[in-house]
């Protein structure tokens, strides 16, 4: 079973106290140097060593909600768009922060402006799709109008279902902006299912549903190995796992020897590689931990910031050994702060729980699947040509 954070079976304690070693050590490396750069960059002497350390600990602004983080992931360059998404999610804070609606008043006056000039939003939509881009944004001023005279009533429910509402109108939109697959998988790597854009995969459990996006974007071989298998029916029935110390909960392992899927064509245990999308780049890192390629401090786009982050495991040594277990990550802001994770760069990201979460935070080992199956987005996954 690979699980990141617990003990390994058949792993004597000392076995997992290196690991956790290893573990903290490489957390240390990492902070350390982080700290060294924003120092140099600024400047900063050795006397204002306190006031500037917090560069080496988490951020505490990181987003933490996974519908905004694929929002993000998406492969386009629109300015108002973002401008609009970011507006509109910033109430949710505002909410939070003593029902701030005099800020929220700002935001929905901020989006406001945004819609009211629909060119530069739409110089950034294929001519097929204008129409319907047009109809979402009249649909999104409309929606932005309303909630401007619910914060006049100061309803928290109301603007809190509202925001969602819009905010689902402006992934739409975002979404018709991307006009093609942004790049090329490695061909080493053409032999595997690849995802060219997104799949919403539904989990049937026996203590309720999970739904989540599952992101081609930025991991196109790993969410391609995923669907794949759901497609298969490869993880219908399988149960989960997670130690009362551990923050995943895990499944995939079919109780056989390979630990995971047997391809029937080739007979041979199918492995995908680390694939990790970087803040800024063009192309996913391959086959190479973050770490180990020296970049400390980058970000990958999919973090472990949210709850209900899904990601592929591996065996710790092999990088490129994962197969078909995947977990569910915890997230318990006192104890993994967003924004620094340990687990950042070390695995594969490939989508967000946007359904369900507090059905994943109640199950536990033994608990089971009962179904998994792709309902939107199947077209997007490309099956290698067999030659």
């Amino acid at each position: 079973m690979f699980n990141p954070l617990a003990p390994r079976p058949h792993q004597s304690p000392q076995k997992n106290e290196e690991f956790w070693l290893n573990f903290c050590l490489s957390w240390l490396k990492r902070s350390l140097f982080t700290l060294l750069i924003v120092t140099l960059f600024l400047g900063i002497s050795t006397a204002g060593w306190t006031s500037s350390s917090n560069a080496a600990l988490p951020s505490g602004n990181a987003i933490t909600d996974g519908r905004s983080l694929l929002r993000l992931a998406l492969p386009i360059q629109n300015k108002p768009v973002r401008q609009l998404q970011t507006s509109l999610e910033d109430i949710s804070s505002q909410l939070r922060a003593n029902r701030r609606w005099g800020a929220i008043s700002q935001d929905l006056s901020k989006a406001s402006r945004v819609l009211a000039n629909p060119a530069k939003i739409l110089a950034d939509i294929p001519d097929e799709r204008q129409a319907q881009a047009n109809a979402l944004i009249a649909e999104l001023k409309s929606g932005v109008e309303a909630m401007q005279e619910t914060a006049k009533t100061k309803d928290k429910e109301k603007i809190s279902q509202q925001r969602g509402n819009l905010l689902d109108l402006v992934t739409e939109l975002e979404q018709s902006m991307v006009k093609k697959f942004p790049f090329e998988v490695p061909a080493e790597y053409s032999n595997l299912p690849q995802l060219k854009g997104r799949a919403t995969v539904e989990i049937k459990t026996d203590k309720g549903n999970i739904t989540m996006i599952v992101d081609g974007y930025s991991a196109p071989v790993t969410a391609g190995n995923f669907v794949d298998l759901v497609q298969r029916g490869f993880y219908n029935g399988l149960k989960f796992t997670r130690s009362e110390e551990s923050y995943v909960l895990q499944t995939g392992d079919p109780a056989g020897k390979e630990e995971g899927f047997i391809d029937p064509k080739t007979g041979k245990y199918r492995a995908v590689p680390l694939e990790i999308l970087v803040e800024g780049d063009k192309v996913p890192t391959y086959g190479i931990t973050l770490e180990e390629a020296g970049r400390y401090t980058d970000m990958p786009v999919l973090p472990f910031s949210a709850f209900g982050a899904l990601a592929m495991a591996r065996p710790e040594q092999k990088v490129n050994g994962g197969s078909s277990q995947f977990f569910f990550f915890l997230f318990e802001p006192e104890l993994t702060p967003a924004g620094r994770n340990l687990l950042d760069g070390r695995y594969s990201v490939f989508g967000y729980v946007i359904e369900g979460k507090k059905v994943l935070d109640q199950l536990k080992a033994g608990d089971k699947i009962e179904s998994a199956k792709v309902i939107q987005g199947v077209e997007n996954l490309v099956e290698p040509q067999v030659a």
